[in-house]
């Protein structure tokens, strides 16, 4: 944001100037999430100034993603109010104790407002251990049945759970489209993703030093089946690692992935919009 710009020389201020000249789309972040961290509240205001530092770099538009009932239907006003926001709706599979009835009921209403492109982000965590693995399970489940009910794009969490969100997938049988959202799994998880059909997400961890098997994985999606996304506040990109992360850094993870993938950047970026049009049906430009 504004007040973080310091000197020509800090790393936001290199951000700011290496800017994407071809525009692309944040394809998840939280916005919510980002206030709170801060100690903001996550008004109007600051969402505004969040989107337009975002767009001084050539990321023109977010999907801002609910982990819970109260976190969707802030994502879904928020959406509502700004004409470059877009909301994701669901419960996280850490967050789905005493999730009901009532709760399927409220997230399908949200789930079905314009506003809304995706059903998500929901999944697998077994990296934490709030919720059992069979009660995510049958969560997962749910939020599958929903998106095939709505119309909508599931948008998948899947941290150390790859052979059991996959195995449910082919299940279930899956929505239309499929988004992995913070792609974490190798390359031959990528190529059977791409098989599939599912278009892979990539994070920030894709400039990381120490993840080369991600880079590895990133080498062989088509350009077809690639988006990248901040996560924000997490998952912040290097060399801004160890601060929170903001869609005005997304331009960092772009060309990384670029990079690991052999593509030229703006052709990636043309790319990304054009999947965010297909996917998301968000406008290209």
């Amino acid at each position: 944001m504004t007040d973080c710009a310091t000197s020509a020389t800090s790393p936001e201020a290199r951000v700011a100037q290496s800017g994407l000249t071809v525009p692309v789309f944040d394809a998840h972040t939280h916005l919510d999430a980002m206030a709170q961290r801060a100690g903001l509240d996550p008004s109007t205001e600051f969402v505004a100034e969040v989107m337009a530092d975002a767009a001084a770099v050539g990321v023109i538009r977010a999907i801002t993603v609910g982990d819970t009932i109260a976190a969707s239907q802030w994502c879904v006003a928020a959406a509502g109010e700004h004409p470059d926001v877009y909301a994701a709706v669901a419960v996280h599979p850490t967050e789905i104790a005493g999730l009901d009835d009532h709760g399927y009921a409220e997230l399908e209403r949200l789930a079905r407002d314009p506003r809304v492109v995706a059903v998500g982000e929901t999944g697998l965590d077994y990296y934490w251990d709030r919720t059992e693995p069979a009660d995510q399970q049958h969560h997962f489940r749910r939020h599958i049945e929903l998106a095939k009910r709505v119309g909508k794009p599931l948008m998948i969490h899947d941290r150390d759970a790859h052979a059991d969100v996959l195995r449910i997938l082919r299940e279930e049988g899956a929505p239309d489209q499929v988004v992995f959202h913070a792609f974490s799994g190798d390359a031959v998880m990528a190529a059977e993703c791409v098989a599939a059909g599912y278009v892979l997400s990539f994070p920030g961890v894709v400039t990381f030093r120490n993840a080369p098997q991600l880079r590895a994985a990133a080498a062989v999606v088509p350009l077809a089946y690639l988006l990248a996304e901040t996560d924000a506040p997490f998952l912040t990109p290097h060399p801004m690692r160890g601060r929170p992360n903001a869609p005005r850094l997304l331009p960092l993870t772009v060309r990384g992935l670029a990079d690991a993938g052999g593509h030229d950047v703006d052709g990636l970026c043309a790319a990304i919009a054009a999947n965010g049009a297909r996917v998301f049906g968000l406008p290209e430009s």
